[in-house]
């Protein structure tokens, strides 16, 4: 059974911001930790520190002839079972490291000798270069490095959706990246059974063919072999006189392939030893194939059906009456519905976020993870800081006025992000409250765009037409009117 089957949460793929597996089979998508490097937001930011950290502590045990301590740290990797990813058939089983497997990835990377040759600089580069690893694999390494980012998102993400956790439960070990150790203990935890589940965001996950080594040979590899042999006129090179006389030089990659094991891994390094550069383009270039999983292609993967979810959720705008008995039923329904528009945009919804060591909250708070359109506009063009997205819900029976503004005004900063939705019911006086909120703006206390039932309901009735550009154009609408006041 799924995740939301499991608790009832009456919610698909698209209205959640972790992958909705199903605990009694693999799915098969990988954290990949070239994607996460690559991410904007600030929990892959995080996390990637947490990778680089282990991956250059270990650099630097090889630099400094410490093979022995470099082999015990690659002992502390266990079988990550608890995400329910990868690729094995039957019930997960952490197939990709155990004790075992692990001493054989550390052999495998050593004796590659892609450390000791400065070949790799980085984590993920060893998918490319070092025999034995696959996406599985770098993806069971990832796991066990970042266990902790993924308890914690774990945790945040069961208290958003009111799904019970246990206390105590032992962690397994994480990579501590300030310490430069492995650590374990006991936190709180998602038990289905007997079993510790690790949810994992469903915009950290990759089935992506972009950073791999077929993709390096067959792009990079094989383009500068082409290159090559027309520069030295070689026996590979083919002539051709068109019907004009014009006489054309090429080199086909097929006979390259026949002449070279192109997409062997050994042949990866010492090519890659002679020709650093063709690696370092590949590494810049792959950054612009890769993007997040969409909701139907993750849907498809997880093989639940995208049904049409969007009547149901106007309904609920109807069924949840206003007052303080139903705020949290109307906290949680903005949340789906914030997630279902924004996703990849913004991601990570954090219910009643602590700030100021707890004496004041947040109602919701998303990570900014946008690489393009109103989001990140939003700091590259409006130079509105923006790092975190915060919503303030009132599910109030009368007017949103000023000291609702200035409260969500409040817990602005330039740290955090100046930039947030209040989300509310219905109001009379709709062109009062923009000035109110262009009075904010003007004051430079932040910028709060309100958005009221009857807004997310025209933009969820939208996405029928399957045209992102109505929600991306309706915002940009929205604060001109704040900024322009």
């Amino acid at each position: 059974m799924r995740i939301s089957e499991i608790f009832n949460l009456n919610m698909t793929q698209r209205q959640l911001d972790f992958v909705n597996v199903n605990i009694e089979v693999d799915t098969p998508l990988f954290l990949d930790p070239y994607y996460i490097g690559n991410r904007p937001d600030n929990w892959s930011y995080d996390a990637h520190r947490t990778i680089e950290s282990f991956f250059q502590h270990i650099l630097s045990l090889f630099k400094s002839n410490n093979i022995t301590r470099a082999r015990q740290l690659f002992e502390n990797l266990g079988e990550p079972n608890e995400t329910c990813l990868g690729i094995s058939t039957n019930r997960p089983n952490g197939r990709g490291i155990g004790v075992d497997e692990a001493e054989k990835v550390f052999k495998h990377l050593y004796e590659s000798k892609v450390i000791q040759n400065n070949i790799v600089g980085h984590f993920e580069d060893l998918v490319i270069f070092v025999d034995k690893i696959g996406k599985d694999k770098i993806s069971d390494l990832t796991t066990n490095i970042i266990r902790k980012h993924l308890i914690d998102y774990t945790i945040s993400q069961c208290e958003l959706l009111g799904i019970p956790l246990e206390d105590n439960v032992p962690t397994g070990f994480y990579w501590n990246g300030e310490k430069l150790r492995w650590e374990n203990g006991y936190e709180k935890g998602l038990v289905i059974g007997e079993r510790v589940i690790i949810l994992v965001p469903k915009w950290a996950v990759s089935y992506s063919n972009a950073y791999t080594k077929d993709y390096y040979a067959q792009h990079f590899v094989l383009n500068f072999m082409q290159n090559e042999h027309l520069r030295l006129n070689t026996s590979l090179v083919r002539t051709k006189t068109t019907k004009k006389g014009v006489v054309k030089r090429r080199v086909y990659k097929k006979d390259l392939k026949a002449s070279e094991p192109v997409f062997q891994k050994e042949y990866l390094r010492e090519f890659t030893l002679k020709h650093p550069e063709v690696f370092e383009d590949f590494r810049k270039r792959a950054k612009s194939k890769i993007e997040p999983i969409s909701n139907p292609k993750l849907s498809n993967i997880i093989g639940q059906e995208e049904i049409d979810i969007i009547d149901y959720l106007i309904l609920q705008f109807t069924t949840i009456s206003a007052g303080a008995k139903e705020a949290t039923n109307y906290h949680r329904l903005v949340t789906s519905v914030l997630e279902y528009l924004f996703y990849p945009f913004i991601t990570r919804p954090i219910i009643e976020q602590e700030i100021h060591d707890g004496r004041k909250r947040i109602d919701i708070v998303f990570d900014n993870s946008a690489e393009k359109g109103f989001f990140f506009d939003l700091h590259t063009i409006k130079k509105i800081p923006a790092s975190y997205i915060f919503v303030e819900c009132k599910n109030y029976t009368k007017d949103i006025k000023n000291p609702e503004l200035d409260q969500i005004a409040g817990r602005f900063s330039l740290r955090r992000g100046k930039f947030g939705f209040i989300v509310f019911r219905d109001i009379d006086d709709f062109e009062t409250l923009i000035k109110r909120c262009a009075d904010t703006f003007n004051d430079d206390r932040g910028c709060i765009i309100p958005l009221m039932d009857e807004d997310l309901i025209f933009l969820l009735k939208s996405l029928k037409t399957e045209d992102g550009n109505i929600i991306d154009g309706f915002l940009k609408d929205r604060l001109r009117k704040i900024i322009m006041k």
